[in-house]
């Protein structure tokens, strides 16, 4: 079971964990409890239903996008929680993120937006 998000979670303690595979029957978290993950994740909206986490990234141009789709791809599928990528105007990259066994969030969604922030960070100049 994950230990409840409070004001101690951080970016790096998110990076640490690996997602666990969810097949239903845990609870959703509830807006507060979102609402303290996402302290740990500044970069990520919480949809008004706290249904999924957002974050909008532009590049330069379509090349760069798609690059980034495939490292958040390849970052993904280590996980086993695969987040929702939404190409538009061929440079603007939107992605979702909620536990789709559960229809809503769970802790894995956090650490995944904790680790697609790092691997956008690492790749800043």
């Amino acid at each position: 079971m994950p230990e409840p998000a409070n004001s101690s979670t951080t970016a790096d303690r998110l990076c640490s964990k690996q997602c666990v595979p969810c097949e239903g029957g845990v609870p959703k978290l509830d807006r507060d409890s979102a609402q303290a993950y996402l302290q740990a994740t500044p970069h990520w909206c919480l949809s008004e239903d706290t249904q999924r986490i957002s974050r909008a990234i532009n590049r330069k141009n379509f090349v760069q996008v798609i690059e980034l789709v495939n490292r958040i791809a390849d970052l993904a599928e280590q996980e086993q929680h695969h987040p929702d990528l939404h190409v538009t105007g061929y440079r603007n990259l939107a992605i979702d993120l909620t536990t789709h066994a559960i229809s809503g969030l769970s802790e894995n969604d956090f650490i995944l937006a904790a680790k697609i922030d790092r691997l956008i960070d690492e790749e800043a100049p």
